[in-house]
């Protein structure tokens, strides 16, 4: 588990990924960003997604995205997707994340997430412990 922001994780850019110009098809990275926050659930935070989901019936959807492509992306390509809180609000977190081949970065984004309660629908406020390990993870 990773002891301080940010954190890295390595994703293959696959044929599903790509459009017939064969390069990332832009909405794909929408999914690519949410596997990056379930890898960092997961691998830094060290909290089982699909256990935070199913047993603790909590998500993380998110509220609001800001992004820039800066340079296509095509198969075969393995990108490092770098993630850093920025904010930690009462039941929000803006984070910053990026994507980036040794060369130059592909596509930067600002997402913004809610801690939601999957029973009632709505935002519900960080426990103390989970922000404390969100914290490890501030910029």
């Amino acid at each position: 588990m990773s002891e301080s922001a940010p954190f890295d994780t390595d994703k293959l850019i696959r044929f599903h990924h790509c459009d017939p110009a064969g390069i990332v098809f832009y909405p794909q990275y929408f999914v690519l960003f949410n596997e990056l926050v379930e890898d960092w659930f997961n691998h830094g935070l060290g909290i089982d997604f699909a256990r935070f989901h199913a047993v603790d019936r909590l998500g993380v959807p998110m509220a609001h995205i800001e992004c820039d492509f800066l340079a296509p992306s095509k198969i075969g390509d393995l990108l490092t997707f770098r993630l850093a809180v920025k904010k930690i609000g009462t039941s929000s977190l803006t984070l910053a994340v990026e994507a980036r081949s040794p060369e130059d970065v592909r596509v930067k984004a600002t997402l913004v997430v809610v801690l939601a309660s999957l029973e009632a629908h709505r935002p519900t406020p960080f426990p103390p412990a989970l922000r404390a390990q969100l914290e490890r993870f501030r910029i």
